[in-house]
């Protein structure tokens, strides 16, 4: 293989470089881009051609999740893919907070795969939550031992030194890390060592909850990050997907490519065979560039025998939810009393809805793509942005009938994910095609493909029951959902039995166990048999709480308006710290009680109940706790907007969020994280949406799928609670609360209920005219 660390000439001027004038430096001077050798990382954020960074001299690694050596700098590895949200500024400052290292010395590598990373997955808000004990762990370890050296050196008690800003004191002398390093450390911990190490009290925390610089801003700014597109390798060709008309069960009958001979650049068309199920049915085109690809596949006629879904609609999968409900499929969950047969029996009064979501695509910026090849070594690389290398890896080795370490998958910044690159599998057809032709291949998807291979967010269907006593107090709640499963479709070992022993996707029904005191109350999650054999169901950004908090705080509300109680006080007399809504260490101290908090808070910032608003316009409420109990981020929000009486139309004026995430770790990144959280669920709310034909989405470019624009971007405003409680997740918490708040608001501005997602102006008349 020829060298892959070639270097553009002048490499040290690179960093004034825009991203515009380092590709026309590329092309200019045919530079084979970016690979490391096969023992490295491949993405280094901090360098514009990826070179790792390696120690210099002596290194003391008191954990696999860093180094420091001699010259006093710190590198941290980093599991988590970054897609915009600065992981591993967030990351590596717990560490270096705990270690007690300045913040210019450290340094981040997002590593390859290998086993003693352990689950490589970053989604579910979890990356901060997660890391919080392991790298502060690890940050007191390297302290530790660090203070035990000085303290052998200098022939002292350990306790009478004290570690800062890198260097080890006891008031009279001092020494650097480096110092200490270069003279050779030698000190292990065990798991039971390293839980046992005392950590800083929270008061003496320096970076946690400061604004530092992102330890990857400058790449991005000045256009020199390396992402899965800008991967090229001497010798590689170029593929292009041609898709089958089905998901799964596509056959190729034959492939006439005679009209693309003529494309210059054009080499073969290679139909695929997949082992693993990822891509049945497929035909990669492959030439010497991707505009050759493309323009032949143009001329290339592929004959299929389409699956057994050719003929399946958004219809046809919703009808198939509601006979699913109608019977007795599904999980139930563990709520403190899942039986309400009794409660309904003896009830004198029941209020029953239906809520509706639709297809929802990710159309993350950038399209997927992997390049794909075996290196001298025989092992194969992966070269593209994924979210979750753990679940795809032994899915490549089924496809490449190799063992899992015959395979490095090499990560690189993604440009945009929401949940796409969880799924891996558009690696699959790059490496099926590398090893037929026997040569790198760069397999690119157009915005088109890209859609059509998506894994969607799974249209549902929901049923709500409550049931009320006399005197119209609560006394029983049922949820019933319906929808297609990502996690039995890709991870089945990730889903927990309910109450009856029935297995169920958390990511598909997390919000419908909420915290709310209802009395007794029966969560069932139903698989959409359909639904999973039409699309590979996916998981995109809130996952499930998308459409399950939708149908709570949208019915909640309407509880209390049955009853005739004022929505925030219905809502707050619920949310009652008992029973299994206390609360729980580590993770949901407080329970209820910090739900019931913020959606306080919210009504205050918003004057909730308070302001006069012309006729048309309202304020409307919502609480959620993010992705699920395990892992509870509350939250709250109201929306003000008005609607249209002609046309139905809804515009958004301004949206308060409160927030409870426990110690916010990144407060910059954490207001970020937020403000795309509520701008992508308000697009859901009120924009996105596709549907289902011919057993395909029928949206596939922008022009058609209209995601919320600039001129819609209404004016926000964030608090967030201050708390020494552990952190948790931030990604997608915020997109949950503003849906069913938008609904709401519709109802206190006009009277009429909208139980569908996306809710159209079209929706909003149907709902006035009753």
């Amino acid at each position: 293989m020829a060298n892959l660390m070639s270097r553009l000439a002048g490499a040290e001027k690179t960093t004034q470089m825009t991203r515009r004038g380092f590709l026309v430096s590329m092309t200019a001077t045919g530079v084979a881009f970016g690979f490391p050798q096969a023992s490295d990382a491949a993405m280094n954020p901090e360098v514009p051609d990826g070179t790792p960074i390696t120690p210099n001299g002596q290194a003391f690694e008191p954990s696999i999740w860093y180094w420091i050596d001699a010259d006093n700098r710190v590198n941290v590895n980093i599991i988590r893919a970054e897609m915009g949200q600065h992981v591993g500024t967030a990351i590596a400052r717990i560490l270096a907070d705990e270690l007690e290292v300045p913040w210019e010395n450290v340094h981040i590598t997002h590593v390859d795969t290998a086993d003693k990373w352990g689950l490589m997955v970053t989604g579910g808000s979890w990356s901060v939550w997660q890391s919080w004990p392991v790298y502060r762990q690890a940050g007191a370890a390297g302290r530790t031992a660090l203070i035990e050296a000085a303290a052998a050196k200098w022939g002292v008690d350990a306790t009478t030194l004290s570690a800062r800003d890198g260097m080890i004191s006891d008031g009279t002398q001092s020494i650097t890390y480096g110092e200490l390093v270069a003279d050779g450390i030698d000190r292990s911990f065990t798991e039971e060592e390293l839980a046992a190490l005392p950590l800083k009290p929270h008061a003496d925390l320096r970076l946690v909850g400061q604004d530092v610089h992102p330890l990857d801003l400058d790449t991005k700014t000045t256009g020199q990050a390396i992402y899965g597109l800008d991967a090229k390798v001497d010798g590689m060709v170029y593929g292009v997907p041609m898709l089958p008309p089905t998901r799964y069960g596509s056959v190729v009958n034959s492939v006439d490519d005679s009209g693309a001979k003529n494309v210059r650049g054009y080499l073969e068309t290679v139909v695929l065979d997949d082992p693993s199920g990822t891509v049945p049915g497929w035909v990669v085109v492959l030439g010497q560039s991707l505009h050759a690809a493309r323009t032949a596949s143009y001329a290339i006629d592929v004959d299929w025998t389409a699956g057994d879904t050719a003929d399946v609609s958004e219809d046809d999968i919703q009808a198939r939810a509601r006979e699913l409900i109608d019977g007795d499929a599904g999980s139930i969950l563990h709520t403190e009393q899942p039986d309400t047969s009794a409660a309904f029996d003896a009830a004198a009064d029941t209020l029953e809805a239906e809520y509706t979501t639709q297809s929802v695509l990710h159309f993350q910026m950038e399209p997927v793509n992997a390049t794909v090849f075996q290196n001298a070594d025989g092992i194969w690389e992966t070269h593209s942005g994924n979210q979750w290398q753990s679940l795809i890896l032994p899915t490549l080795a089924t496809a490449l009938e190799v063992p899992a370490d015959k395979i490095v998958m090499r990560s690189y910044m993604l440009g945009g994910g929401f949940g796409r690159r969880l799924n891996g599998d558009y690696i699959v057809p790059a490496a099926l095609a590398a090893k037929a032709v026997g040569k790198p291949v760069k397999l690119v998807f157009s915005r088109e493909e890209d859609s059509q291979f998506d894994s969607i967010r799974s249209p549902s269907v929901q049923k709500m029951r409550m049931a009320f006593d006399e005197a119209q107090a609560v006394t029983g709640m049922e949820h019933h959902a319906a929808a297609g499963w990502p996690t039995q479709v890709m991870v089945p070992g990730f889903m927990p039995n309910g109450v009856n022993e029935e297995p169920y996707d958390p990511f598909a029904i997390d919000g419908a166990d909420h915290w709310y005191t209802v009395g007794a109350h029966r969560v069932r999650a139903i698989s959409n048999d359909l639904a999973n054999q039409t699309f590979r169901p996916g998981w995109l950004r809130s996952v499930g709480p998308g459409w399950t908090n939708f149908a709570v705080e949208s019915f909640m509300d309407e509880a209390a308006h049955k009853v005739g109680a004022d929505p925030l006080q219905f809502r707050l007399d619920h949310l009652t710290a008992e029973g299994i809504n206390a609360g729980s260490a580590p993770n949901a101290v407080g329970g209820a009680s910090r739900q019931a908090a913020v959606l306080r808070r919210v009504a205050e910032m918003s004057g909730y109940g308070t302001t006069e608003l012309p006729d048309g316009s309202a304020i409307g409420i919502a609480t959620t706790f993010g992705q699920s109990r395990t892992m509870p981020t509350w939250t709250a929000a109201a929306v003000q907007l008005a609607v249209d009486a002609d046309t139905g139309n809804v515009s958004v004026d301004k949206i308060w969020l409160a927030i409870d995430c426990g110690t916010v770790v990144d407060p910059d990144g954490a207001r970020a994280q937020c403000e795309g959280a509520v701008l992508w669920g308000l697009s859901m709310a009120l924009h996105e949406g596709t549907r289902i034909e011919d057993g395909n989405v029928i949206d596939l470019n922008l022009g058609a799928y209209t995601p919320l624009r600039l001129a819609d971007v209404p004016e926000l405003e964030i608090e967030f609670v201050e708390s020494t409680e552990v952190p948790v997740g931030l990604g997608e918490p915020g997109t949950t609360v503003v849906a069913p708040a938008i609904g709401n608001a519709i109802f206190n501005a006009t009277g009429a209920r909208v139980r569908h997602l996306p809710i159209t102006g079209d929706a909003v008349l149907a709902a006035l005219k009753g």
